[in-house]
């Protein structure tokens, strides 16, 4: 038993289903309980020490207790290339992502973009990833390796492209399966670790390959399965002239049995209101990489709109296409999103949306996501006056969402003043 004292923050419900003051409980002097590596208490510092007072107590002051956050769409193979200058998505795979990729093949080297890349987050605060690897097995096994030695939640697949991709990067229908199989069985329920199946988007990979990768999901539904839709309307232009017998984009994937619960769609920004619509009566899940979609030109997610739909929404930062492995950048940069379509979000939407929502997003609600008795400890501690124009402004707060709202806006990883990791400081 490990007890962590500061201000604590658990959702209880949805904010953008319920009003803020219904959906989270807050304790300005608060306590988590840990135990096992799983939170087994949270509430008032004063009750939770005194139903256990031999426990060790770290009190991290004012700073703020937070569910660890979950970035569900990532390429840690992108690592090294982040904020690369002036493209739009096509040329950006093939001036920076593609050349980049094809040195995966190397253990070595994936084994230390691995290393260094969760270095990265967990500095940022993210205690969950859900990555791309590159068509190399080793990638994959390297990115495992590294998240089970840390003793991470982690989620990754092989990317698969048989078609419209260079030669070094490319697999075949039949490999695509067999390798894609191979890893899932070896590493799906490894301890944290969790295989998805990943098609990187319909104009790399054939029709073979797609309805390959539909059957290996339909042989495993319990796995995920992650690609990217509607990012640009070039790319949309693109899939039409080469699927020209589907209704759209999103008929691409319903027809190879790639749309149902469990598919988790990166980007979705440009969709028809059929699409919207099919992807809500599917239960796939859109998730929002603000940061890429603005460093890359992509355009503005409709936020307000999917979620009065009731879609089910995660959010990324979508390194390297995105420019931060932050997600307090990335909730900034959801909000200044938000703005620019007229329909502003809220700072507890927007960090329900890294935690909870994300968690939701990737069915592991029930896991991770939330301070609750029973939920696994990846915590991240937020100090809220972690430079001097937050600190300035953050005195002036008179709610905790004034407090909060500077950090989520110029907070950076100097604001992580810990993370833990199945309750252990890493």
């Amino acid at each position: 038993m490990h007890i962590l004292l500061g201000q604590t923050l658990s959702f209880t419900a949805d904010p953008f289903r319920v009003p803020v003051g219904e959906a989270l409980r807050h304790e300005s002097r608060g306590a988590v309980a840990i135990e096992a590596g799983r939170i087994v208490a949270v509430g008032p510092a004063d009750e939770i020490r005194a139903a256990h007072p031999q426990a060790p107590v770290t009190d991290h002051g004012r700073a703020l207790i937070s569910p660890g956050f979950i970035d569900a769409h990532v390429h840690y193979p992108q690592t090294a290339i982040i904020a690369s200058w002036g493209k739009r998505l096509i040329d950006w795979l093939n001036s920076y992502t593609f050349p980049e990729e094809a040195r995966f093949g190397d253990p070595a080297h994936a084994a230390g973009i691995a290393a260094l890349y969760f270095d990265l987050t967990l500095a940022s605060g993210t205690t969950t990833t859900v990555s791309y690897a590159t068509i190399h097995p080793e990638s994959v096994d390297a990115y495992f390796t590294e998240a089970q030695r840390r003793g991470l939640r982690a989620l990754a697949g092989k990317t698969c492209m048989d078609e419209n991709a260079p030669d070094n990067l490319s697999d075949t229908a039949q490999s695509a399966y067999d390798d894609s199989k191979r890893l899932l069985e070896k590493w799906h329920g490894a301890d944290r670790l969790s295989y998805v199946i990943t098609p990187r988007f319909a104009p790399t990979s054939s029709r073979e390959q797609l309805a390959a990768l539909g059957s290996l999901w339909g042989e495993h539904p319990d796995v995920l399965m992650q690609t990217h839709l509607s990012e640009q309307h070039e790319e949309i232009a693109w899939v039409h002239e080469l699927f020209p017998e589907a209704q759209d984009y999103v008929d691409v994937y319903d027809r190879f049995g790639l749309l149902r619960e469990g598919a988790l769609m990166g980007h979705a920004i440009h969709l028809s209101p059929r699409e919207r619509a099919r992807l809500r009566e599917a239960g796939a899940s859109l998730i929002h990489c603000p940061t890429s979609n603005t460093f890359i030109g992509s355009g503005l997610f409709d936020m307000n709109g999917l979620m009065n739909e009731g879609q089910r929404i995660g959010l990324a930062t979508d390194t390297g296409g995105g420019s931060s492995f932050s997600m307090l950048r990335t909730m900034a940069a959801a909000y200044e999103v938000a703005q620019l379509r007229g329909t502003p979000l809220h700072p507890a939407q927007l960090w329900w949306l890294a935690t909870a929502g994300s968690a939701h997003a990737l069915h592991l609600g029930d896991r991770i996501g939330t301070l609750a008795p029973g939920y696994e400890a990846d915590l991240a501690v937020i100090d809220l006056a972690s430079s001097p124009a937050i600190t300035q402004r953050a005195a002036r707060a008179e709610t905790l969402w004034e407090e909060v709202f500077p950090t989520i806006m110029m907070g950076d990883d100097r604001a992580v003043a810990a993370t833990y990791v199945a309750g252990r400081r890493v």
